[in-house]
């Protein structure tokens, strides 16, 4: 387990981690882009397309930062389903965000518990570079999204110019820096269509539409 794994287990994180942790060091990453940070979760809404009654899947949703909001969008009817590794994180999302049409999970992104076709939409936010074998995960995704539904997805990036030596630096801790076009690509070869990437700082956020008729 990589140490940026470690610290996602460490019971003092997921106080914290929603209010302090994660806006000083995205910020950050994200070139103090502050107007993006303050709209992500309404965006992250909207590029799922979500509809009342559809059921999301938040993959490795730590202290359920975003779920609720998934939630929201798909009441009164629908389910937002927050899955994670974490105990302490789950445990903290159960407390803070227990919000009525939530529902959390314990389980690991590398084997999503879940069936085939299960979810309208499915978000990966802040986590892709944090799981050892993050293709697998994002093939997990690409499993359990149904057909004519949407993945959104959060992550590292940066360009080939500087990717060697931010890389480097960021398989210190545990993470992994993404070249441009391997998230987008691997969506691209399994048939997803309406491909869409943005860039924030060393942050990227691709969306894509699952092949198939709904």
């Amino acid at each position: 387990m990589s140490l940026a794994q470690r610290a996602m287990e460490h019971p003092f994180l997921a106080p914290i981690y929603q209010h302090v942790w994660r806006p000083a060091w995205w910020l950050g990453a994200m070139a103090f882009d502050v107007p993006h940070l303050l709209r992500e979760k309404r965006k992250a809404v909207e590029t799922l397309r979500l509809a009342p009654g559809d059921l999301v899947l938040d993959v490795a949703c730590g202290p359920g930062n975003f779920t609720p909001a998934y939630a929201a969008a798909v009441a009164p009817d629908g389910l937002a389903i927050g899955v994670d590794l974490s105990r302490p994180m789950l445990r903290q999302a159960a407390r803070d965000h227990g919000d009525p049409g939530t529902a959390y999970v314990e389980g690991s992104a590398l084997r999503l518990p879940f069936g085939d076709d299960a979810f309208d939409g499915v978000a990966c936010y802040g986590a892709l570079y944090l799981i050892p074998d993050p293709f697998t995960a994002l093939d997990e995704i690409v499993r359990v999204v149904r057909p004519g539904g949407r993945v959104a997805i959060m992550t590292t990036t940066a360009p080939d110019a500087v990717r060697g030596l931010a890389g480097q630096v960021a398989r210190l801790s545990g993470l992994r820096v993404f070249g441009p076009d391997e998230v987008t690509g691997r969506l691209a070869a399994a048939g997803f269509t309406d491909l869409s990437r943005e860039i924030h700082g060393f942050f990227q956020y691709v969306a894509g539409t699952a092949p198939g008729q709904p």
